[in-house]
């Protein structure tokens, strides 16, 4: 079972850069389907993007261009590098594991049954 772990979160201006880290396991990052999503109070979870075992990635719409995702398998974390940061950017964070090799095409949480606990980030104006 993983438990994966956010860290890196906080407030920024519009403009700014962030990098969020997970700490999960190196079975993990080596061999699952890892991801990102977001979430606002009230809001529906957003898939942000995700990251499949041989290191392929997709991001949505929303992203592209501005985050990154990467993982080091030695150290059993993951990353998400959020450069560009907008206000419409603002929310809880989540890293998120599916135990296959592969990520679905499309960005669904209910694919992942292992979430950690979230990481706030704040971009104001």
């Amino acid at each position: 079972q993983v438990q994966p772990l956010e860290s890196g979160g906080g407030s920024v201006q519009a403009g700014g850069s962030l990098r969020l880290s997970c700490a999960a396991s190196a079975y993990a990052t080596s061999n699952y389907c890892m991801g990102w999503f977001r979430q606002v109070p009230g809001n529906e979870r957003e898939g942000v993007t995700t990251i499949s075992r041989y290191g392929t990635t997709m991001y949505a719409d929303s992203v592209k261009g501005r985050f990154t995702i990467s993982k080091d398998n030695a150290k059993g974390t993951l990353y998400l590098q959020l450069d560009s940061l907008k206000p419409e950017d603002t929310a809880m964070y989540y890293c998120a594991a599916r135990p296959w090799d592969t990520c679905v095409v499309v960005l669904r949480g209910s694919d992942f049954p292992y979430w950690g606990q979230g990481t706030q980030v704040t971009v104001s104006t």
